[in-house]
């Protein structure tokens, strides 16, 4: 960074904080990764310049031959990655790219069936804090309150009875895989669209460890930022059939020029998604989960929904007379990064979230296995459990610095 070294110092330093921030914390947020250097340069390069309104061969702009190839390469990659009739890859973002899924066949104020928030859905998906709200008329579905787990005969009883024009599936905290196939078939009896939201398990997708929805699904979103350990911005998949109307739903309906240099970076991605180093993360991905919950069940927390299938683990704070918001305060200060999480008990109570949610991603993608999963599952209970002394939370936060000295991120390279 010589240029901007010179240029502006005081956002150079910044930059060097945070990378220190990176090494020497444990960042178990779900929605966070370690993208390989090569991204940081494709990200930073010289694309960051260009234009590109339209699609390849038809832009609104000279100029754009390497663009195209750019674009061309990165929806090759994903067809041939997951199995898709059709890919666009401009999105911003995975809410960019549910924004023009649903316009693309939908009209403002149709019906949309989706998981509530506290269930783990997302805020895209008809939050009231979000436009999708304002636009479409949302219905909500949640989880057995027994299991905490997926009721499809609820949500077909729920589909039938709303007749919604469009169903979504996928979630932004749900650790349980979901059975693409019955939803299928409830959307298929109500002539209902499917859209699989899989912004947090792509990457698992990508490397075949769990089921794809590309199968079932008439759409399928995600971010490439999250399991995919790539840059920033949103993908859609979809069957052929669609594909004119939903390039027109994201330019010119959704947004105007895409960043080329994010575009590169879900190329490399996609190609970098084929190869043995990025599988075996994707597999330890889901070995740590596992073996994370099963370290906070041995200390008697309560895991929502029993477990976990995919790389997050929802711990329940509640039980031991804790919340989210102070967990996750106390954790950040002896260096390891969780984010206060609402469960489905919260749904009726006063918005204070009562769990934490933990992502096994970044932790996997620096090399650690089930034997850190244990220890650090002793460094939370330790720092949550005797929050109120200092001495303890030094002893913890030496052992944290411990263990990213062990397992660097960059540091290395």
């Amino acid at each position: 960074m010589k240029y901007l070294r010179k240029d502006d110092p005081e956002i150079a330093a910044l930059v060097d904080r945070e990378e220190e921030r990176i090494e020497n914390t444990l960042n178990l947020i779900a929605a966070e990764n370690y993208p390989p250097r090569s991204i940081m340069e494709i990200m930073g390069s010289i694309f960051n310049i260009k234009t590109i309104e339209g699609y390849p061969g038809r832009r609104f702009h000279a100029g754009c031959s390497c663009a195209d190839a750019v674009e061309r390469l990165a929806v090759e990659r994903a067809k041939a990655l997951f199995g898709a009739g059709y890919v666009n890859v401009q999105p911003h973002s995975g809410t960019s790219a549910n924004l023009a899924v649903y316009f693309s066949v939908l009209e403002a104020g149709d019906r949309i069936l989706a998981m509530s928030l506290p269930h783990g859905g997302h805020l895209s998906h008809g939050h009231r804090a979000s436009i999708t709200s304002k636009c479409f008329d949302f219905r909500h579905y949640g989880l057995d309150p027994e299991t905490e787990h997926i009721d499809y005969g609820e949500v077909r009883s729920l589909a039938q009875r709303f007749k919604p024009k469009m169903i979504v599936v996928g979630a932004s905290s749900y650790p349980r895989l979901i059975d693409y196939r019955e939803m299928a078939r409830i959307a298929g009896e109500v002539s209902a669209y499917l859209l699989a939201d899989m912004a947090h398990i792509a990457g698992l997708v990508a490397a075949r460890v769990i089921p794809s929805p590309v199968p079932h699904c008439d759409f399928v979103t995600f971010t490439v930022y999250k399991t995919m350990m790539g840059g920033r911005g949103g993908v859609i998949l979809s069957r052929g059939k669609y594909g004119r109307r939903l390039d027109t739903a994201v330019f010119p309906g959704c947004q105007g020029t895409s960043a080329v240099n994010a575009i590169a970076a879900k190329a490399f991605i996609f190609r970098q998604a084929g190869q043995p180093d990025f599988v075996n993360v994707q597999r330890s991905t889901l070995e740590n989960a596992v073996q994370l919950a099963a370290a906070f069940e041995r200390k008697n927390y309560r895991i929502v929904t029993g477990g976990t299938q995919t790389h997050q683990v929802i711990v329940d704070l509640a039980s031991r007379g804790l919340d989210g918001n102070t967990a996750e305060q106390t954790l950040e200060s002896v260096g390891i990064i969780t984010n206060r999480n609402f469960i489905p008990r919260d749904a009726a109570g006063s918005g204070k979230p009562s769990g934490i949610r933990l992502g096994t991603g970044a932790l996997s993608a620096r090399g650690m296995g089930p034997s850190e999963m244990v220890r650090i599952a002793d460094l939370i209970d330790a720092a949550i459990s005797r929050a109120d002394s200092p001495e303890a939370l030094h002893h913890v936060s030496r052992q944290v610095l411990e263990i990213c000295v062990q397992f660097p991120v960059y540091r290395s390279q």
